[in-house]
C-alpha cells in the first residue's frame, strides 16, 4: 500500500469516527491527515524527480563510458598524441629505437639521448625502468684500427 493509500485510509477512519466537526478533535485530526496528505504528495513528486534523475544518470553513464572509450583506446600510442604503431615517432629519427617493454608488454620508442649514463631509462607507459647496455662506436673504431 503506498503512502498515499495509507493516509486515504487514514481520511475515511477520521469520517467513520462521526466527530463534531467543530470539536477539537476533529480539527486535529483533520489538520493532522492534511498534512499527512501533503507529504504524501511530495514524496510522490520526489519519487517521479528521483525515476527521471535515475535515467539521466544511466544516461551519462553510457556517454561516459564512450568517452572514456574514446579517450583511453588502446590502439593510441602511448609516447605521443597520435593513434599509431611508433613509426611516425621513429620514421625522422636515427637515435630512436623501437623496444617492447618488458613490463607492460607496449612497444615504445625510446630516444637514445634520454638514456642516462648507466643504460636506464623509464618505459612512457608504465613508468618501468629499462636497462640498455651502450656501446661507444667511436672506442670499437679506434680498437679496430690498432
Amino acid at each position: 500500500m503506498s503512502v498515499s493509500e495509507k493516509v486515504a485510509y487514514l481520511r475515511g477512519l477520521m469520517e467513520g469516527l462521526d466527530l463534531d466537526e467543530n470539536s477539537k478533535e476533529a480539527k486535529l485530526f483533520s489538520a493532522i491527515v492534511d498534512t499527512l496528505d501533503e507529504v504524501a504528495s511530495d514524496m510522490s513528486d520526489l519519487e517521479e524527480d528521483l525515476a527521471d534523475l535515475n535515467d539521466y544518470v544511466e544516461e551519462l553513464d553510457e556517454d561516459l563510458g564512450d568517452v572514456e572509450e574514446f579517450v583511453y583506446d588502446d590502439d593510441d600510442c602511448c609516447c605521443c598524441d597520435d593513434d599509431c604503431d611508433c613509426d611516425c615517432c621513429c620514421d625522422d629519427d636515427d637515435n630512436c629505437i623501437e623496444v617492447t617493454c618488458p613490463a607492460c608488454n607496449e612497444d615504445i620508442c625510446v630516444d637514445i639521448d634520454d638514456i642516462d649514463d648507466d643504460g636506464h631509462v623509464e618505459c612512457p607507459c608504465c613508468g618501468e625502468t629499462l636497462e640498455f647496455e651502450i656501446e661507444d662506436d667511436d672506442a670499437d673504431e679506434d680498437s679496430d684500427d690498432e
